[in-house]
């Protein structure tokens, strides 16, 4: 609805407005009349209909800046790549990840605008609290006023030059719904089948890109196990409790038909490498006959070309099974310096793992209760809690 109403609109704040007014709208109209038989088309020409409106009446809403400027046919190179780009959300992916902001800031501004995250799930994304990228998301806005920065979708010579912003727009949203930071789900299946959906279209309108290619690839081959990562009582399955025979094979030939193309043609990108690793582990016919070797080196070209704390952290869960538990302790406890992992559960659940292997269980308890409270996710905090009280008294 918010990227429909946007073209009519050319303001997200307006857009933004429409599409609660017309919410509001249908709470009264179908109480009285019965929700309509296409329920989102009624929303969509509800909040359109308040977008032309109000350019219509409002002389004031002229001194706004607009945030996306559709020119007349004929007058910017942009009308190409608006024709040309299929996608209405992926088209304003696009045009939301302008050069003139910050790098942050795009995909800060970006996902909570058009891919519809709250701003605490951005805030896990980045590792950063609520209030500070609440406060990133409103400076971005008022540098676009401040600056007069027209948001117009970019011709197509352009695209190649948002793309990296685009893919990493793309992975974040998979990423939040692939393991959902709260809530009482492991997955946001919505949030999942989004980002594919945006991936494979990238993938169509630019099919010589090859990160393009490796970040559906990758995508595919994580969400391939899907239906495995938890019981049927709901419980958190590990990987290596996760029945293989019930990964989606389809899914997964795909995906390393995409890794393999990927990775032809010169160095891989960061996204080839995250899907290399992903194919070690897919390609695996059981959890002990996985190449922790190889996973190793692929993590130690990763962490060169992507150099985050959170590649670092399961980094060090390779190291743990190639080189043993006391190794990747000593990486753990390194990272443990870094502000960046202060509230990332992820990095205390790993110590107190790698901490109940070595047999020091007071210290694998104190760490365990450092993920908990962490921990916004009720599978994935029911599993901890679950370790915990499995640990001998």
């Amino acid at each position: 609805m918010l990227a429909a109403t946007v073209r009519v609109a050319r303001d997200l704040d307006l857009a933004e407005e429409c599409v609660q007014d017309a919410y509001v709208s249908a709470m009264d109209a179908w109480l009285r009349q019965g929700v309509p038989a296409n329920p989102g088309a009624w929303l969509t020409v509800a909040a359109q209909r308040r977008a032309l409106n109000a350019h219509k009446r409002a002389a004031t809403l002229r001194s706004k800046l607009p945030l996306l400027v559709v020119p007349d046919a004929g007058d910017d190179p942009g009308d190409d790549a608006g024709e040309e780009i299929p996608d209405d959300r992926l088209r304003l992916v696009f045009t939301c990840c302008h050069p003139a902001l910050a790098r942050e800031a795009q995909l800060a501004l970006t996902l909570r605008l058009v891919c519809g995250l709250t701003t605490d799930e951005i805030a896990h994304a980045f590792l950063v609290s609520e209030p500070t990228m609440a406060a990133r998301v409103t400076r971005a806005k008022k540098k676009i006023a401040a600056a007069a920065i027209p948001y117009r979708v970019p011709p197509l010579e352009q695209l190649p030059d948002r793309l990296d912003a685009v893919l990493t727009v793309v992975h974040l949203v998979f990423t939040t719904g692939h393991a959902a930071p709260t809530g009482p789900g492991l997955v946001r299946a919505d949030l999942v089948d989004r980002a594919l959906d945006l991936a494979r279209t990238l993938c169509a309108l630019m099919p010589d890109e090859r990160e393009a290619r490796a970040l559906l690839a990758l995508m595919l081959l994580h969400d391939a196990r899907r239906a495995t990562r938890t019981a049927p009582d709901g419980r958190l399955l590990l990987l290596e409790e996760q029945d293989r025979a019930r990964w989606d094979r389809p899914q997964i030939t795909a995906g390393l038909d995409l890794v393999r193309a990927a990775l032809r043609g010169g160095r891989p990108g960061r996204f080839a490498l995250q899907a290399a690793i992903a194919a070690v582990h897919t390609e695996a016919p059981t959890y002990a006959a996985t190449d922790w070797r190889q996973l190793r080196g692929l993590y130690d070209l990763l962490l060169r070309a992507w150099p985050s704390p959170v590649v670092a952290l399961n980094r060090a869960v390779v190291v743990a099974m190639s080189d043993g538990p006391s190794a990747a302790l000593a990486l753990v406890d390194e990272l443990a310096a870094d502000p960046r992992l202060a509230s990332y559960h992820y990095l205390p659940s790993t110590r107190a793992d790698l901490l109940r292997r070595l047999h020091r269980l007071p210290d694998a308890a104190d760490a365990y209760r450092a993920a908990i409270a962490l921990c916004d996710n009720e599978v994935e905090r029911a599993f901890l809690e679950s370790r915990l009280a499995s640990l001998p008294e």
